[in-house]
């Protein structure tokens, strides 16, 4: 057995780790190479035959090796051109020509971004499919609506699960408009000024690109600026918080006083290691939990931005730790979210009790704009008057229709009116067609 660490190694892990993998990003560093060689051979800067050789070179470099030649050298991605070198002969001479290490490392760092972006948009796009079975499936199932922690007025699931199938649209939209700031690379040299490609920078840099599929950052020091990272882990972050919001909202409804809901309960979970009744929500609270790291790291990357003059080496050490931290967090956090969504346990009869639980207060808002409507009074007056009569409610512990009921204001009501007044499956508005148009993406 593994003595693992770092939890991404084995709780969290997912297909996201396979992208950040030491051999993932070593295979990356040696794509920028192969495309800056195809460059210079197009140029005829080296010899056309060069190129093949870098090619079959690639999938000679073992990551022994380059571990190996670190250990000597103190240098990762020098480790990798020497490694490479060897399995290329005599067309070893032609690698890393004219680049500097961030050349490779930055621009490598945007086609692991590309393929961990492509993962994250499939996550919130499986996300949303259950999202949208469930707003379907639950458009009419009323329930109470909470504001501040109180009862407020009717509500449905449907809309609930509208607002975060609309929230992860958000986020996707934001990744696919962000990826233009984003998967850009450079080909520029040790402060951006393209000097060691004697005039043909420009078109070395374009070329390497369009062979990568990236965009070239139009200036550029040693580094592709850092508010383009940030920016990803911000929008991580985002990602992060809307799932969070869904994971807060079952544990809470899964309160033992509440119970609408539940997570779903394996034949032999076990809930507490002392309480055996113990049915806690977990895998909520483990959303909720890991959404902070994903946050905190956003921080780190702003701070990353303001590099000295035309870099200094701030970044480099905690970007190992925050590119891969927060794209497999947040990985982990849809892919246990969908699956809890999925499985989600209901409990009609809770809702219905919650629904009644206030002896009809929850309808004092759809008593005073009838009142309004009545013309029987103005509206601050009917708010006053509904007030009052609420108060009164509560403390005899009697339900409100009955304390209208014998008001002067409700005598003036029909007997068919007050019950309608207080249906509360009929107080739900325009919910179902709002969830439908919510859908319509």
């Amino acid at each position: 057995m593994n003595d693992i660490v770092s939890p991404l190694d084995g709780r969290y892990r997912t297909e996201m780790s396979a992208i950040f993998g030491d051999k993932a990003k070593l295979d990356r560093w040696m794509d920028v190479e192969i495309a800056l060689a195809k460059a210079h051979a197009k140029l005829g800067n080296i010899p056309k035959e060069a190129v093949a050789k870098i090619e079959s070179a690639k999938g000679k470099v073992k990551l022994e090796r380059v571990h190996e030649i670190e250990s000597e050298i103190h240098h990762d991605l020098m480790a990798m051109v020497k490694a490479m070198s060897e399995q290329a002969g005599d067309a070893g001479a032609y690698i890393h020509l004219g680049s500097t290490s961030y050349d490779i490392e930055d621009t490598a760092t945007a086609l692991i971004f590309m393929d961990a972006i492509e993962l994250t948009e499939k996550r919130l796009i499986e996300l949303r499919k259950v999202l949208k079975e469930l707003a379907l499936k639950h458009k009419k199932t009323v329930c109470m609506g909470r504001t501040h922690g109180q009862h407020a007025t009717p509500t449905t699931y449907g809309m609930k699960f509208a607002i975060y199938f609309q929230e992860a649209g958000r986020n996707l939209e934001r990744l696919k408009e962000a990826k233009k700031r984003i998967l850009v690379g450079k080909m520029s040299g040790a402060v951006g000024t393209m000097a060691t490609f004697r005039g043909q920078g420009e078109k070395i840099e374009k070329m390497v690109m369009d062979e990568l599929g990236l965009k070239a950052a139009p200036v550029a020091t040693q580094v592709v600026q850092r508010d383009r990272h940030a920016e990803i882990l911000n929008i991580l972050a985002l990602c992060a918080s809307g799932t969070e919001k869904i994971a807060k909202e079952l544990r809470n409804l899964q309160r033992t006083e509440i119970l609408e809901i539940a997570e779903s309960f394996g034949k032999k979970q076990v809930g507490s290691s002392t309480m055996p009744h113990k049915r806690n929500p977990h895998k909520s609270e483990r959303v909720c939990s890991l959404s902070r790291i994903v946050r905190a790291n956003v921080a780190v990357s702003l701070e990353n931005i303001a590099l000295e003059h035309e870099r200094d080496l701030t970044n480099s050490a905690n970007e190992r730790f925050v590119f891969s931290e927060s794209f497999i967090v947040l990985d982990f956090m849809h892919k246990e979210i969908t699956k809890l969504l999925s499985g989600l346990e209901f409990f009609p009869e809770n809702i219905k009790k919650n629904l009644e639980l206030t002896n009809g207060l929850i309808m004092a808002e759809r008593l005073m704009i009838a009142i309004t409507e009545k013309g029987f009074l103005g509206r601050q007056e009917a708010h006053e008057a509904v007030r009052e009569m609420s108060i009164r409610a509560f403390k005899e512990k009697k339900h409100l229709k009955e304390v209208f009921s014998a008001s002067e204001l409700g005598k003036k009501f029909r007997k068919a009116e007050i019950d309608d007044l207080f249906d509360y499956s009929s107080y739900i508005g325009e919910a179902e067609k709002i969830v439908e148009r919510a859908l319509k993406d």
